[in-house]
């Protein structure tokens, strides 16, 4: 069986999984509500329309760390019988929201950029629980791409 990794990058199937990705990021920005959420749209919005090309490259760009992240979670979902990867991942949402956040954490640390290090930080914070959520629909993306 392949892995995580070995199916979401292979290349015939990736630049469909950045587009799925792409359109998971518009369907749980499109859902956020409050000041939060409209602050994010706005950040969001401009994102897109100055550089339409940003947000699926960016998604290719943690791709692989996000497949790696998710490995031992699909080994441990189906050594367990399988189901529904999405409902696996909330019933170990704070695991699993902390590793994926670690790959912005990771390139946050990275980054020289100083603007771009100030803005992760002041939403670091809530990013945990915007993560949490979209983990039902990231797990029926990665399940999708799997039973394949």
């Amino acid at each position: 069986m392949r892995t995580v990794p070995e199916t979401l990058l292979a290349p015939e199937n990736e630049p469909q999984v950045i587009a799925d990705c792409e359109k998971l990021v518009d369907n749980e920005v499109a859902e956020l509500s409050g000041v939060t959420g409209a602050a994010i749209k706005l950040a969001y919005k401009t994102v897109s329309t100055f550089d339409s090309g940003h947000i699926p490259a960016m998604i290719g760009t943690i791709l692989p760390n996000v497949a790696d992240a998710l490995q031992p979670y699909w080994e441990r979902f189906t050594a367990a019988g399988g189901g529904d990867f999405g409902a696996y991942l909330v019933a170990h949402e704070d695991e699993v929201a902390e590793s994926l956040l670690e790959i912005t954490d990771n390139r946050q640390r990275a980054s020289s950029r100083q603007t771009i290090v100030k803005a992760y930080k002041t939403v670091r914070g809530s990013a945990l629980k915007y993560v949490k959520s979209s983990l039902p629909a990231l797990g029926e993306l990665v399940q999708r791409y799997m039973s394949v």
